[in-house]
Parts: structure tokens; C-alpha cells; sequence
């Protein structure tokens, strides 16, 4: 069995959907990336490949690990954002994400859209063996869904920079450990 761990990236220094299009770390979000770059290296079986999403908050939460065992960030737009409805200006994101997180899956606007992204999460770990994948709160909640079966879009609330695994089987991927968990918001 092989694990792959998902890393919410550390608090950014605007909220999603304001003003900044893709936000960087404030100064606590800093020392929480480099809090779970310790505790990743602190276990077992260290990462041997780092994944992110594209946007800048996972690449700077990923980059303290990066340096330290000397690799590259690899980038996987599979493991990015939740897809907005194309129909939404940029400002409407905000109020949709709300109305989202509160709801399930099969009750979001464009149900194959989201189950497509579901799956496609979930592949991107099961093709990350071994790797620490740096993501978002919604990717994380997407991935476990598509593990457990979970309908609702929120089913945890994984907290800046916490780190939840999955283990790759032969039969597949499946839940470890969920990470530290929290009443953040969703930036």
C-alpha cells in the first residue's frame, strides 16, 4: 500500500473571490506551510514528488517542502479550484460557493460537471503515489466524497495546511486519516 497525502494550503492574504484573482500567504499562512513541511518530514515515509494546484496559495504552501528534500513542484490543475458555472461573472463566485458547500453534490447546477471533477481529483492522487499534493478545502471534501460515497459537498473541514491521506490499494483509493480539522472559512 502506498499513501498520498492532500495539504490544504495555508491561509492566504485575501479571501477567495475578492479583490486579488489568486491571493499568496500572509505571514500565518507562511508559518503553516512551514509547519506542515516539519510534520511531513517528521513521519515515516516522506514525500518523494510534491504535486500543486496552480494557484499561488498551494505553490507557496508547497515550496518549504520543496526546498527541503530538493524537488520541483509539480503542477496538476486536476487537484486546482471547484469550476464555477461559466454563466457567473467573477463577483458572483463568492455567493455561489456558499450556496455549494451547503448543498450535495447531485443538487449543484451542473451535476456531470461536478461528478467529472470529483473523479478527476481522485485520479490525480491515485496517479501521485507517494507524493504530498498541496490543494484546496472543496478538492479535499471532493476527494473524500469520491472515496466514501459522501454526498454532501462539505463532509470535512479541513483546516489551513492540514494534511489528510489516502492510501492507494489494489482495489483503488481509500480514506486514512483525515487532517486537523476547523471552522475556517473557505478562501
Amino acid at each position: 500500500m502506498q499513501v498520498v497525502r492532500m495539504i490544504r494550503h495555508g491561509r492566504p492574504f485575501s479571501a477567495w473571490g475578492e479583490a486579488e484573482p489568486d491571493p499568496g500567504l500572509d505571514a500565518l499562512g507562511a508559518e503553516q506551510a512551514s509547519a506542515a513541511c516539519a510534520a511531513l518530514l517528521a513521519g515515516q515515509d516522506p514525500p518523494v514528488r510534491i504535486v500543486s494546484s496552480p494557484l499561488r496559495r498551494c505553490r507557496e504552501t508547497a515550496a518549504p517542502l520543496a526546498a527541503a528534500l530538493g524537488l520541483e513542484v509539480e503542477i496538476d490543475s486536476r487537484v486546482g479550484e471547484i469550476p464555477t458555472p461559466a454563466r457567473l461573472p467573477s463577483e458572483g463566485r463568492q455567493a455561489w460557493l456558499g450556496a455549494a458547500l451547503a448543498g450535495r453534490w447531485d443538487e449543484l447546477e451542473e451535476p456531470e460537471l461536478y461528478d467529472r471533477w470529483r473523479r478527476g481529483v481522485a485520479d490525480a492522487l491515485s496517479q501521485h503515489a507517494g507524493a504530498a499534493v498541496f490543494s484546496h478545502f472543496v478538492a479535499i471534501n471532493a476527494a473524500v466524497s469520491s472515496v466514501s460515497g459522501e454526498p454532501r459537498v462539505v463532509s470535512v473541514r479541513p483546516d489551513f495546511a492540514s494534511i489528510t491521506s489516502f492510501n492507494l490499494t489494489p482495489r483503488g483509493l481509500t480514506l486514512g486519516a483525515v487532517g486537523a480539522q476547523a471552522s475556517t472559512q473557505v478562501l
